[in-house]
């Protein structure tokens, strides 16, 4: 029975533990995620949360107290700089564990462990947060774009109706033009003939009262 164990011994001395533990620190400021067994992961968490919140407080005793403990400097510029200004406004709960099955050999469960903020692969939770929002911009971007290349559109199209509709009033007008002219040239046919009918009765008239005088 493990009663009142609550440190995982790991099957290692505590010095053994203590260098894995820092060695893997070191693995996970550097490259953010790391693939270990769910045991070691979950030790690992309970030491280096400490060192990042330590971290957020940019001082020299808290850059010598985190130095302590990891005994490596790239390691120490990297969690003070970037990690510190990812997870500023972050209140603990820097690291996530994904379990990812067991292990081919000896069935040892298996899990990743990452900085929550430098996840690349969890929409909006990646290390490149501008990286993210550029992508959002772009999107939106794009999308007044598409509504800036729409609205041309339909104001193309409300300019073509009001074509076609200018268009068929002239037609109508020019129509009823024609209709008008047509009804007057009628007319004028008509008064035409007209005239002349009167003309020739009026002289068929004259003729013959020419003929009876001259009888």
């Amino acid at each position: 029975m493990r009663h009142g164990k609550k440190v995982n011994h790991l099957g290692r001395k505590a010095a053994h533990r203590k260098a894995m533990l820092a060695n893997m620190a070191v693995s996970l400021i550097e490259h953010k995620r790391i693939t270990t067994t769910v045991a070691k992961a979950k030790a690992l968490r309970v030491y280096i949360e400490p060192l990042v919140t330590k971290a957020k407080n940019d001082t020299m005793h808290s850059r010598r107290t985190v130095f302590s403990y990891l005994k490596n400097k790239e390691a120490i510029k990297e969690l003070f700089g970037p990690i510190a200004e990812a997870v500023a406004t972050r209140p603990g709960g820097y690291t996530r564990i994904l379990k990812i099955g067991n292990r081919k050999g000896d069935n040892a469960e298996m899990a990743f462990i990452e900085f929550v903020d430098f996840n690349e692969f969890a929409p909006g939770k990646s290390g490149s947060s501008s990286s993210s929002s550029r992508r959002r911009r772009r999107r939106k971007s794009r999308s007044s774009d598409a509504k800036e290349v729409e609205t041309p559109v339909v104001e193309d199209e409300v300019e073509v109706v009001e074509e076609t509709v200018e268009a068929v009033k002239e037609a109508e007008v020019v129509e009823e033009v024609v209709e008008e002219v047509a009804e007057a040239a009628e007319e004028v046919v008509e008064e035409a003939t007209e005239e002349v009918a009167e003309e020739t009765a009026t002289e068929e008239e004259t003729d013959e009262e020419k003929k009876e005088g001259d009888a």
